[in-house]
């Protein structure tokens, strides 16, 4: 189990938690699943329990159980539990965190391109309709250059020093 944050470490670990977690919340993350988030992608453990990141995050279990319902949801956190356990553990996809965030959103791109594709055909042509037609230009643009965008970064990452173990 993760020992409770009360070290120094502890203490500037749970400050950054804090702080990511506000920009977090400022881009539309509710905050507990912000503070479970920040919380799990800083500090160094692989798996947590709810327990585990209620006492890391200095916090009742009861605040984390939707915190963690909503991070798995949006596919930021991966659930597992082993055989025979009660207790389910959280973790981070993998090491390559956001390229996998980020291609998760694919599917919701292209839910909006349908959506927008269908509202571009029932309009009639004006100014709406013409934001729908750009908007849908620019969902399908971000649909293409994501896999590619992928690509370039996983070569960035295979070659810069900063992301070798």
């Amino acid at each position: 189990m993760t020992a409770p944050a009360t070290g120094p470490d502890d203490d500037a670990l749970l400050r950054f938690v804090e702080q990511f977690a506000l920009v977090l919340t400022e881009s539309g993350l509710p905050r507990m699943p912000a503070r479970v988030f920040a919380y799990v992608l800083a500090e160094d453990a692989e798996r947590y329990t709810a327990a585990e990141l209620a006492e890391g995050l200095r916090v009742s279990p009861a605040a984390i159980s939707g915190a963690v319902r909503t991070l798995v949801q949006a596919g930021l956190l991966a659930r597992e539990r082993e055989p025979g356990s009660r207790a389910d553990h959280y973790r981070i996809y993998d090491d390559d965190v956001w390229a996998h965030i980020i291609m998760q959103r694919e599917p919701l791109l292209r839910r909006y391109s349908a959506v927008l594709s269908d509202g571009i055909a029932k309009l009639p042509p004006g100014r709406g309709a013409h934001r729908l037609v750009e908007t849908l230009d620019y969902m399908e643009f971000m649909r293409a250059e994501l896999p590619l965008m992928i690509e370039r970064w996983r070569k960035h990452r295979a070659e810069h020093p900063l992301h070798q173990d």
